[in-house]
């Protein structure tokens, strides 16, 4: 736990620096294909210092999304067969059985999965690669991306927008139990793209 009282006071120190909509950015295109750590975490610290640019970050963090969405497509693609072993040994979510269950779910709901996986706390990044690697239609690939992870940075901000003071302080007071939280839901995200059928 603090180990990431520290990630998250390192977060908000971005916030307050004229870098924190770039590192935004990085981070969002990061996550969605390779990296493990939400651009949530610095969305709302930046939108709790800078409230009035709140719109501004949903944009950068949802663009970035999408960009990270389809670099994970592209290694999908056309990479996945020279990078498969380092994705199933070094980085969380992946699994040759996970992708198995994914390539069974891509089968029979195309927007539906990448819809759920970009709005909700499923790996994204397991379904962006997913989707390359499973061949799926990249319009329809793109339109679930550009859809789900839109609604979801730009919902985190206007509760920020709309809330933020007593959010933020919430946010303090509960941290620990909020972390918890996030990693519960985390976890369920993969057991729920594991066992959904």
């Amino acid at each position: 736990m603090r180990l990431v009282r520290k990630l998250y006071d390192w977060v908000l120190s971005w916030a307050e620096t004229p870098y924190g909509g770039a590192a935004l950015f990085l981070l969002a295109v990061a996550e969605s294909s390779v990296f493990p750590v939400p651009p949530d975490v610095l969305l709302i610290a930046l939108c709790l210092s800078r409230p009035t640019r709140a719109w501004r970050f949903a944009l950068l963090a949802s663009t970035g999304s999408v960009c990270g969405g389809m670099i994970g497509y592209a290694i999908g693609w056309g990479l996945w067969h020279l990078v498969d072993d380092y994705f199933f040994a070094y980085v969380p979510g992946f699994s040759k059985e996970l992708f198995a269950r994914v390539q069974e779910l891509f089968s029979r709901h195309n927007f539906g999965v990448v819809f759920t996986a970009g709005f909700t706390p499923i790996p994204y990044k397991v379904i962006t690669i997913g989707a390359g690697l499973f061949e799926i239609n990249f319009l329809v690939f793109t339109l679930a991306s550009v859809v789900s992870r839109s609604l979801r940075f730009y919902l985190v901000a206007w509760l920020l927008k709309r809330y933020g003071p007593g959010v933020r302080s919430f946010i303090e007071r509960y941290f620990n139990w909020l972390s918890l939280l996030f990693v519960a839901l985390l976890i369920g995200g993969f057991v729920l793209l594991k066992y959904v059928a």
